[in-house]
């Protein structure tokens, strides 16, 4: 498992131009089921994004394709986690999901 942090750059203000080609990455990575949960780091300074179901090398490619992070709207930076206990709820995380 993993949380990927999207912290803004000093481009920060060119982020709407590319508000829709991230949203259809956010939306790929769901659709793939490797993300389970995005949204915005606060007060607004970013974006944290929580994926399972991939290896930490294809979890890079992936954000590497984010166009914020391709140009240089925000710095990504993969934490990997080894989740040992969770609520029921979360069980699915603990079912050798990477």
């Amino acid at each position: 498992m993993f949380v990927v942090l999207l912290e803004f750059s000093d481009n920060r203000d060119q982020a709407g131009q590319f508000m829709d080609g991230h949203n259809a990455w956010l939306k790929r990575g769901f659709d793939d089921g490797v993300f389970v949960l995005s949204g915005s780091l606060q007060p607004r300074t970013g974006g944290a994004i929580i994926a399972h179901n991939t290896a930490l090398s294809d979890l890079r490619n992936r954000v590497n394709e984010d166009p914020f992070v391709a140009e240089k709207i925000v710095m990504a930076d993969i934490i990997e986690i080894t989740p040992a206990r969770t609520d029921a709820r979360l069980d699915f995380l603990l079912d050798g999901g990477q």
